[in-house]
């Protein structure tokens, strides 16, 4: 008799193979479903993580002006032993150790004293150099990454004005027009006018024109060209007026060199900085001391040069340096000072000569680390100016972004010690960080804030981080 069950034979042999598949299919959706699950929780903490966070400020729209200290060189017989373009060109590599951006130079036209009609714009002064020269001068200068401004005020030499007379100011402009078309074509990228004030005031259209020609992008010409003015007047109020109304992008003025004491102190630094910060953008305010004619040290004396340069380079603001003034060159007489150049060796130096090149190397090697500092951090270039004190001897401020480190200068021109800061300040830490001291004796490395004191005649750039 014939069973009629079907005889067991064994799985077959897809089976097996067919649950192998099943499971492998069931492990691989649930690791794509592990994978995005941990990519939504880590989208839901990245969104988190944004919320709380403070709003990020755009980059404001600066120009190459606005990213390191400008330094001028009114007379280029007297930066070199050529006493030429040539003798400027030569130092371009010592210029880019200052991170200078900017190399203001002249004038340089023809313009016999006093003389209108003997102008000429386009033509160099023969004792100062040569055409290829300054053509030669400015590639190299580019190549360092270094812009070169143009004094064009007419009557450099002359004392009738530095646009002669009223009388002659609208043909002197007319003249001017051409030639900043020709300097720019040379590969000029801006131009500086003394008296800004009378030319803006007397012949205002002609103003104009001069503005767009310099100040307008085209397409032979799309990078910025700065347009720098000088005023004689030591109000800030005054200065504050003339940036509205010239139009400007940077002015100079004598603001830091009418303190009480002959050059400004606490409270005539913190009241023009205050004053232009509260109508005007930074990208707009320039600062100097010594101005064309005096040498920072001539000015504040030589124990407050490195003050000094520590003051100009984290006021928010562009930074302008006379030749020399990293050095701590010292006007004599009427004649401008021939600079100082480190020399190979000391061997023929006496002692007194040997401590004052000690003394200038030392003012030099920090004059290039604050500079160095300076162009790379953003609330030193473009960060808000906070005051934390203010006294007859002392000024401290802090520069800060929303992002990243938070820097404090302090300024102590008393002759006593002071204490910095007092302890126990909600927005300020306990433990900073030094970066930059005149006072030798202080090395770098973190301190107590609230023990910390400040040296008479001294300065301190401190570095700190708010979580």
């Amino acid at each position: 008799m014939v069973d009629s069950e079907d005889n067991f034979t064994g799985p077959s042999e897809e089976d097996p193979q067919r649950v192998a598949e099943t499971l492998w299919v069931r492990i691989r959706w649930t690791f794509q479903l592990l994978v995005q699950l941990i990519g939504v929780l880590l989208l839901v903490y990245l969104l988190v993580i944004i919320l709380k966070a403070p709003p990020r400020r755009d980059l404001p729209d600066s120009h190459w002006w606005n990213d390191g200290p400008l330094y001028r060189l009114r007379d280029v017989r007297v930066f070199s032993d050529t006493q030429d373009l040539r003798g400027v060109e030569r130092r371009m590599d010592y210029l880019k150790q200052l991170k200078v951006n900017g190399l203001l130079i002249g004038p340089i036209h023809e313009a016999p004293p006093n003389n209108a009609l003997s102008l000429r714009f386009e033509q160099i002064s023969s004792d100062l150099g040569t055409m290829n020269q300054f053509k030669s001068l400015i590639s190299t200068a580019h190549k360092k990454g270094i812009s070169v401004v143009l004094d064009l005020t007419p009557n450099y030499q002359g004392s009738t004005g530095p646009w002669f007379s009223n009388d002659s100011i609208t043909i002197v402009a007319e003249k001017l027009k051409s030639a900043l078309v020709f300097w720019m074509d040379q590969g000029v990228k801006g131009f500086l006018f003394s008296g800004t004030d009378l030319v803006s005031n007397s012949v205002p259209s002609l103003w104009t024109d001069i503005r767009n020609i310099i100040q307008n992008r085209t397409r032979s010409r799309p990078g910025r060209r700065v347009l720098m003015g000088l005023s004689e007047f030591s109000s800030v109020d005054h200065v504050s007026s003339l940036l509205s109304s010239s139009g400007v992008d940077l002015l100079l003025s004598p603001l830091l060199s009418s303190g009480s004491g002959g050059f400004a102190g606490p409270a005539e630094v913190l009241d023009s900085v205050q004053t232009l910060c509260a109508s005007h953008s930074q990208l707009n305010l320039a600062w100097s001391l010594g101005g064309a004619e005096v040498h920072l040290a001539s000015a504040v004396g030589p124990a407050l040069v490195r003050l000094y340069q520590l003051l100009l380079l984290t006021l928010p603001g562009t930074p302008v340096f006379n030749y020399g003034d990293e050095v701590g060159l010292m006007d004599q007489g009427t004649e401008p000072p021939q600079m100082l150049w480190d020399p190979e060796t000391e061997t023929d130096l006496n002692g007194t000569l040997q401590v004052e090149w000690a003394e200038r190397r030392s003012s030099l090697s920090f004059f290039r680390s604050v500079a160095a500092l300076r162009v790379k951090e953003r609330p030193l270039l473009f960060g808000d100016f906070l005051p934390l004190s203010n006294s007859s001897s002392l000024l401290s401020y802090v520069r800060v972004s929303n992002r990243g480190a938070r820097y404090l200068a302090a300024f102590n021109w008393g002759s006593e010690e002071a204490e910095l800061v007092q302890a126990g300040r909600a927005e300020l830490p306990q433990q900073v960080q030094v970066v930059a001291s005149t006072d030798t004796s202080l090395s770098d490395g973190e301190v107590e804030l609230g023990a910390l004191r400040i040296g008479p005649q001294q300065a301190m750039l401190l570095r700190f981080n708010i979580k």
